[in-house]
């Protein structure tokens, strides 16, 4: 089974930006236990960062046929992209949509997400425990859309 994890704008700085907020975990390093978790369960996890809207928008479209599901933090563009919404109902690959805050406890703009309606579900407020939980939530409906 093959899982992609998407991460968008500004997550490159992970580790420098306001880790009061976001921790002091890098992206690669949490990406690592990310795949170090998926291993345990044996998973291969690919993951990708872009700053670009339309690089995470084709990365979705390319999904398909070649991963079993996707992983997203689509950062800000949680609150702005239509495209990134249109690319995930595009394709059947299972979606969970991350934030390593709670994005409900932050400023009013970041309330609505206009990307999660088109996942399986949302998950946030857990650090980098957030990419884990999407994992095990992603693998648990996988394995109950096989039987």
């Amino acid at each position: 089974m093959k899982i992609l994890v998407l991460n968008g704008p500004n997550l490159n700085l992970l580790g420098k930006r306001e880790p009061g907020i976001y921790g002091s975990q890098t992206l690669g390093d949490m990406m690592k236990g990310l795949q170090d978790h998926g291993r345990t369960k044996g998973v291969v996890v690919d993951w990708h960062q872009t700053n670009e809207e339309g690089c995470l928008v084709s990365r979705i479209g390319e999904s398909q046929g070649v991963y079993d599901g996707l992983i997203l933090n689509p950062a800000a563009y949680t609150h702005t992209s239509l495209a990134i919404r249109d690319a995930l109902q595009a394709v059947t690959v299972p979606c969970v949509e991350v934030h390593l805050s709670n994005i409900q406890a932050r400023e009013g703009f970041r309330h609505t997400s206009l990307t999660a309606a088109a996942c399986l579900g949302q998950i946030a407020g857990f650090g980098a425990r957030s990419y884990l939980l999407a994992l095990d939530a992603l693998l648990g409906h996988l394995k109950l859309s096989v039987k």
